[in-house]
């Protein structure tokens, strides 16, 4: 999704590092790159949560081949209702979400009564103290919070912030490398006028 450049400086932000124990929620393509990092005494946990683990893609499917890769042994697929993320994975370094936070506010991903609050505390007790939360999401309109969730699967990043550190998290940085001026977030991320090129916010929190 990201050119090599970009990639780099997320991974530099999130802190993913040698030896490192990574949390990916919802996985996409990344595992392969935080495998890599990570490598031998370092694990990553591609967690899909059970509220979606039946889409088409086989989510769970996919990280179980990837795992079984020459090389991909710190690799493991875990899947479980959202909010028992704590139980299914090992105390880790880094919990990456991106692209998704969003969706914590949405009615596929609350059909099991998880909320973003509860998600966000379970967050806050799997990771080790002094670890990073890192988030990517689409902006939405300053001032908007949940409001476009649903219906153009964008979050106002001021309505995350306020969240996470509501779950005991403080803020450590912010970083603007996929920000775009251009976009007006009055449109669905997935219009192809749009897409791929979506005003981005990413910010890491940490656990004291």
């Amino acid at each position: 999704m990201y050119d090599q450049s970009k990639l780099s400086e997320l991974i530099r932000f999130a802190r993913v590092d040698a030896g490192s124990i990574v949390i990916d929620v919802y996985p996409g393509d990344g595992d392969r790159l935080f495998s890599d990092i990570v490598g031998p005494e370092g694990r990553v946990y591609s967690f899909v949560p059970a509220e979606v683990a039946h889409f088409k893609n086989d989510p769970v499917g996919r990280i179980q081949t990837l795992s079984k890769e020459l090389g991909r042994e710190n690799v493991e697929a875990v899947s479980a209702d959202l909010v028992a993320m704590p139980q299914a994975t090992q105390p880790a370094d880094v919990l990456w979400l991106h692209l998704f936070y969003h969706d914590l506010h949405t009615a596929l991903i609350q059909k099991k009564g998880a909320t973003a609050a509860d998600f966000n505390r379970a967050v806050h007790e799997r990771l080790k103290p002094g670890g990073s939360y890192v988030i990517v999401d689409h902006a939405a309109a300053a001032g908007s919070g949940t409001s476009d969730t649903q219906s153009l699967h964008r979050i106002d990043p001021a309505s995350v912030r306020e969240e996470v550190e509501a779950a005991g998290f403080v803020l450590d940085a912010e970083s603007t490398i996929l920000a775009n001026k251009d976009d007006a977030h009055s449109i669905k991320v997935f219009d192809p006028s749009i897409k791929g090129e979506t005003d981005r916010f990413a910010y890491r929190f940490l656990k004291i």
